[in-house]
């Protein structure tokens, strides 16, 4: 999966606009990055990608490509 892709299905797990996010966005000027929006992370992770994901590590992610390189990752 490209990282475009993985983009999309975070925007779609947050429920925004396609393309409205890119890799430099901070997780900070995203409104909708909630504490839903995380749990929609882990299980996003879970099920797309096999990668179980903590409430540690998703506090040290602080751009959409730090999301993008952990799902990404071997």
């Amino acid at each position: 999966m490209n990282t475009q892709e993985i983009i999309n299905l975070f925007e779609d797990a947050l429920e925004i606009e396609q393309n409205s996010l890119s890799e430099s966005t901070n997780l900070s000027d995203i409104p909708e990055y909630d504490s839903m929006a995380k749990l929609s992370l882990i299980i996003l992770s879970d099920d797309e990608f096999g990668k179980k994901l903590s409430g540690e590590q998703i506090r040290d992610f602080k751009t959409v490509g730090d999301i993008v390189k952990f799902l990404s990752a071997d």
